[in-house]
């Protein structure tokens, strides 16, 4: 196109000028954030099955194949969102790709004839998950996403009660609404359950499953001071020493008819709400507007514990879920000795449950596992017929045969639906399908079958591979990588939170069993071991209050229920685990950020206990594997915050909430701040990639728990929304203690969960939110405010700060018909940049070319073409209109512009001019 560059000549001008300004802000920060994100449908087929598309999830981008006889031709490469997580093809030649961290989804034109481009980005929920096209000739887009977010037209009601948390929008996929910046839904649909993850499709398209992530198992904590009057804890009280241990909180597991604990004593008295479990529902796709099911026959209940993926078996119409079933009602880890009961290796069921008319059957893939057994050395043959994490499936047309991804054994389980569905399988390491890359786990998430060649297409995130599948020899027969920008330290490190076969002894457990995707499982955990005894607390102490309670500055050896934590975010915090005693060193902070009990790589490694003592293996990993372990899991971060304004301002009540948090002497004769360290630029001298504190500076307190605690962190609490209801407890905890019907979650906030609401917490002994410390524990006068503030307190928190500012991972594309809301838009995002807080870069397409741009600051884009030159704002629009192209602006983590906009393989020359 010579004469298209002549004519836009003098537009085109000052590139290397431009390029040395973009150079200071591309060296902050490193080019690569690491979130692990969890694939849900990362292939599929277009309908002529000439097509193969992948997303590439570390390199947001689309990744298009033409499927030969010989395998797989690459032939293009769309720029998407960040953290693309599921695709689906249409039939005119449109694929969406749903964007997890971007909260959209991109709608791709691959007409044959054309190049490769993104038309329109749909503005969605937060995290969306999956997509499925059903409705009246499968017109309509269905799409998972929770319940907020900064894109949704409603109010999330985050301390409202009876609230679902999950949604599924709904669009025309024929009227998106054009003048609109993200499309216009054409229903919102919510879902009585937790975040949700899978969708499924009946074949004619009337029907649509969607299923919540984290549904629970209908556990819950009942609060310590509760256990205690209802005649306490079952036994033992003790460790093996006879050393008497604190009084914990109590898991206790709804049965049907009652709360029962571990040895089935009731507890009905200490549980005021209903956990009805809705895990799937059933979605009439062809209604105006689309909509669950009435009554019953809208659900499904009791399908498993964390959900992962769903099939509709094309036959029989019968449902498969992928799930796992946790075990955390029974107590302990470690051998069980003197207590009789341990969870080691025990965590969470391999699960496949079979929905039909109204049933649900569940079926334990690893039903030879014998979990009485002491564990075994490896190899052995348990471990060999194991399968672990089942996540995406596939099936035959004639609805025989059965595919599942088994990403924690890098393997596929090939079924027999009807003994799958009859429960007459054998578990057996000969119907699996092996896919170690010379003896490395691979990880596979997606499967796409292509019967018609006798293929699995296979994608294995370990490796960011395809593997081409010979159904009838079960063999590997090629690896299509695909471009992977995740540093060594990430991609060797990642199999050590997955692979089962190495990390347990029967092949089913790994510490993704409980930290799903790096996360949580979103329930509690009674993990203390009374075969050990008392430790002292390393501290540092920030905090004791021996004239108000009793000081427990010792680690016991019962824990009582922790809350599952997350793996993000643990670089720069301190000790790990609940009560910090995972850590290296008592040292003081000023040591930060990498010495003493801020030695988090120390911390981390303390964890290989856990290998023997709860996943069941019958020695701890080699200490370089642990390296490579702490090397991946201190680079996850948190997303940014989805409830706060885009902006970064808070709203009035926010505000006044932070203030608050911020003022002296209002909770224990300090701020909340001074405990809940909040400074983002905290120790960035030190050239951490990820400075800063976000709730804690990795201190001890010694309160009432009764345990020595750290201090947690308070980026992640607008997650465990959705537990209301508490029994009375003494005054410390004044509210509302009548029954609350039913609720999503069986557990809410601190330590234990056992706490419905931060609003509650904050009514506790210590905390005053007027002036000065009451032995009371809140303001009882006449007119006070101090629920009110404590209100106040409560929004800030749900929207307190997060490594990421939350423009971060927001997209949009300026098309010919919404320029003055995407004019709006850019002024949003250029700001944003401006203030550090994100880099801009946009795509468009130039010709047969995807060309880059990089925001540099004073309304100037550099291009991934050198000779291209600079561009203004408006001229880069201009550009934009006179290609006849649309024109994606993202806004991506600081310092990854450069990477992500014009310099894909970082070697200094531009990805235009390679």
């Amino acid at each position: 196109m010579p004469f298209l560059r002549r004519r836009l000549g003098p537009i085109l001008g000052f590139a290397a000028a431009l390029a040395a300004l973009a150079a200071p802000r591309m060296a902050e920060a490193s080019s690569f954030a690491l979130f692990e994100s969890g694939q849900v449908r990362p292939l599929a087929l277009s309908p002529d099955g000439n097509k193969l598309y992948a997303v590439n999830t570390p390199d947001n981008r689309l990744e298009i194949f033409y499927v030969t006889s010989s395998g797989l031709l690459h032939i293009g490469s769309v720029t998407v969102g960040l953290e693309p997580i599921a695709v689906a093809a249409r039939s005119n030649g449109e694929v969406w790709v749903v964007n997890h961290l971007s909260d959209s989804v991109s709608v791709v034109d691959v007409t044959p004839g054309f190049a490769p481009r993104v038309v329109r980005t749909l503005l969605v929920g937060d995290e969306p998950r999956d997509i499925v096209f059903g409705g009246p000739g499968k017109g309509r887009a269905f799409i998972t996403t929770a319940h907020r977010g900064q894109n949704a037209p409603f109010d999330p009601e985050l301390t409202t009660p009876g609230v679902g948390r999950a949604d599924v929008w709904v669009f025309d996929a024929t009227n998106l609404g054009p003048s609109t910046l993200g499309g216009a839904p054409l229903h919102i649909i919510p879902l009585f359950t937790d975040t949700p993850r899978a969708l499924a499709v009946s074949p004619d398209g009337s029907r649509v499953y969607a299923a919540g992530f984290h549904t629970g198992n209908r556990t819950t904590a009942i609060h310590r001071d509760l256990v205690a009057a209802g005649g306490g804890p079952p036994a033992p009280l003790t460790d093996y020493l006879g050393v008497e241990q604190p009084p914990t909180a109590l898991i206790v597991q709804y049965n049907g008819e009652n709360w029962v604990d571990e040895t089935g004593t009731t507890w009905d008295p200490a549980v005021k709400f209903n956990l009805p479990d809705k895990d799937v529902f059933v979605i009439d796709a062809t209604a105006n507007p689309p909509a669950p099911l009435p009554g019953a026959s809208g659900f499904y209940s009791g399908v498993g514990t964390v959900l992962f993926n769903m099939i509709v078996n094309p036959v029989s119409g019968k449902v498969y879920v992928t799930n796992t079933e946790a075990n955390n009602l029974q107590r302990f880890e470690g051998p069980g000795t003197f207590a009789g009961s341990t969870v080691r290796g025990h965590l969470h069921e391999a699960r496949i449950s079979v929905l039909g008319d109204g049933t649900v059957s569940p079926r334990h893939l690893n039903k030879h596992i014998d979990y009485n057994a002491p564990p075994a050395p490896l190899p052995n043959p348990t471990n060999e017929k194991s399968l672990s994490t089942p996540l995406e499936m596939a099936i035959t047309q004639n609805g025989q045969k059965l595919y599942v991804a088994a990403h924690g054994s890098s393997k596929i389980g090939v079924f027999d639906t009807a003994q799958l569905e009859n429960d007459t399988f054998v578990p057996n390491a000969s119907s699996h399908i092996i896919l170690d890359d010379g003896g490395a786990p691979v990880g596979p998430t997606g499967l796409v079958l292509d019967e018609a060649r006798g293929r699995l297409y296979v994608l294995t995130r370990f490796d960011n591979k395809i593997a081409v599948v010979n159904t009838a020899t079960k063999a590997v027969t090629a690896r299509v990588p695909l471009y992977n920008p995740e540093p060594p330290s990430v991609t060797e490190g990642r199999p050590f939170l997955y692979d089962a076969r190495f990390t347990s002894s029967n092949g089913e457990s790994s510490c993704a069993s409980c930290h799903v995707f790096g996360d949580v499982d979103s329930l509690a955990w009674d993990l203390g071991n009374p075969d050990t005894t008392t430790a002292p607390l390393p501290g540092p102490i920030s905090l004791v209050m021996p004239e108000f309670f009793e000081t427990f500055d010792d680690f016991h050896a019962f824990k009582g229920p922790m809350t599952t934590q997350s793996l993000r975010g643990l670089a720069n915090h301190g000790p790990m685990h609940w009560r910090g005693d995972r850590t290296r060193g008592d040292e003081e902070p000023s040591v930060q950020p990498n010495g003493g009990s801020f030695d988090e790589r120390g911390a981390f490694k303390e964890f290989q206990a856990a290998f023997v003592g709860l996943m069941g293996r019958t020695e701890v990993i080699p200490d370089e594997d642990m390296e490579a372990f702490a090397d991946f899991a201190l680079q996850i971060m948190y997303p940014p915050n989805p409830i706060r304004h885009l902006d970064n301002s808070l709203t009035p009540d926010q505000q006044a909430g932070r203030d608050h948090f911020f003022t002296p002497d209002v909770a224990i004769f300090r701020s909340c701040e001074q405990c809940h360290r909040l400074d983002p630029a905290a120790n960035a001298e030190f050239g951490e990639p990820i400075p800063g504190f976000f709730g804690t500076d990795g201190q001890y307190i010694l309160n009432e728990i009764p345990q020595g605690m750290k201090i947690p962190h308070l980026r992640n609490l607008y997650t465990k929304v959705g537990m209301f209801g508490m029994g009375e407890v003494s005054n410390i905890y004044p509210g509302d203690n009548d029954f609350q019907d039913d609720q999503i979650r069986g557990f809410g906030f601190v330590n234990d969960g056992s706490h419905d609401t931060i609003f509650r917490f904050m009514q506790s002994i210590g905390f005053d939110l007027l002036s000065g410390f009451s032995p009371a524990g809140f303001d009882d006068r006449p007119g006070g405010d101090g629920d009110q503030k404590r209100r106040q307190v409560e929004q800030y928190i749900l929207a307190f700060d997060s490594n990421l500012a939350p423009i971060v991972g927001q997209q949009f594309t300026w098309t010919k018909h919404n320029g003055a809301a995407a004019s709006a838009r850019l002024d949003l995002f250029l700001a944003r940049a401006d203030e550090g807080e994100c880099d801009v870069v946009a795509k468009m397409r130039f010709a047969t070319e995807e060309i880059g741009f990089l925001y540099v600051g004073g309304n100037q884009f550099v291009s991934s073409k050198q000779s291209f030159g600079p561009l203004s704002r408006p001229m880069l629009v201009l550009v934009a209109q006179l290609l006849h192209s649309e024109l994606t602006f993202t806004s991506v983590p600081p310092g990854s512009g450069e990477r992500i906009g014009i310099d894909r393989d970082e070697d200094g020359i531009r990805d235009g001019d390679e």
